[in-house]
């Protein structure tokens, strides 16, 4: 009988541990250090808000962990630190291309909108190579929009590459590049902001290049794809998803999960 009762105790034990152990996983999602609005920038105060921090905040809900932590990480490092463990979801807009899936596992796309080009309002700029023949194109660096635009303009425009979307744009307002190609939905308010700047056309969406949309960055092997693809549909069924893109988007940019 005593033999019984120690052994249930053990049981107990261990079992209170490994309750205590999954009570206490915290989460680290990580967005991209620089402001990328709507989807994700700081406040004066410096709190992160934006699309995907909503997205985040809902998604964490339905995982259900103990803690949802949203470091920043600079762009070009994102990766790295997600196979180095230092943040366990990237969440930062990140394409879903075949390049990038050798490296790390992505989520089902939580969000879809085609790549365009923004230049003055008088400018005769367009999506083709012959409308950019001699211009000065600006780019994000580590981009689908860098890749795009070395691949079909490379040769007859020169392709300025930048640290932040932030600093194209406010090259494109000051004049001092002829174009950007950057998200259509993340150069909106650039555009409504500046108001001498407009979307001169969009890239087709089945180019390679761009991918299969956006989607939360894992690591190989990682049991949190599933979970998180099972949030990101949770949210779609529900109606949350469409709620907070009324919030940020006059269109939609969902991308029905599969």
């Amino acid at each position: 009988m005593k033999r019984m009762l120690k052994l249930l105790t053990a049981a107990a034990l261990v079992g209170g541990i490994w309750t205590a152990q999954a009570s206490a996983e915290t989460i680290k999602f990580s967005v991209a250090a620089e402001p990328y609005p709507p989807f994700a920038s700081k406040t004066a105060s410096g709190k992160w808000e934006g699309f995907e921090v909503d997205l985040i905040k809902v998604i964490c809900e339905h995982l259900k962990p103990s803690k949802c932590d949203i470091k920043e990480t600079a762009w070009d490092g994102i990766i790295p630190a997600l196979t180095s463990k230092k943040i366990d979801v990237i969440f930062a807009s990140m394409s879903i291309t075949e390049d990038r899936k050798k490296t790390i596992d992505f989520s089902i796309p939580y969000y879809t909108t085609p790549a365009a080009i923004a230049a003055r309002k008088d400018s005769s700029i367009g999506v083709t190579a012959e409308s950019v023949k001699g211009k000065v194109i600006g780019v994000q660096t580590a981009t689908i929009h860098e890749n795009y635009a070395k691949k079909y303009f490379g040769d007859v425009a020169t392709i300025k590459i930048y640290n932040t979307q932030d600093e194209a744009n406010a090259d494109l307002a000051a004049g001092r590049i002829d174009a950007a190609i950057a998200d259509s939905a993340a150069l909106d308010p650039f555009i409504a902001e500046t108001k001498t700047v407009e979307l001169k056309g969009f890239y087709p969406k089945n180019d390679p290049i761009f991918g299969d949309g956006v989607g939360a960055g894992i690591r190989k092997g990682d049991k949190l794809k599933g979970r998180i693809d099972d949030a990101i549909r949770a949210i779609y069924t529900d109606g949350t998803y469409a709620t907070l893109e009324k919030k940020y988007f006059k269109y939609d940019v969902g991308t029905p999960p599969k």
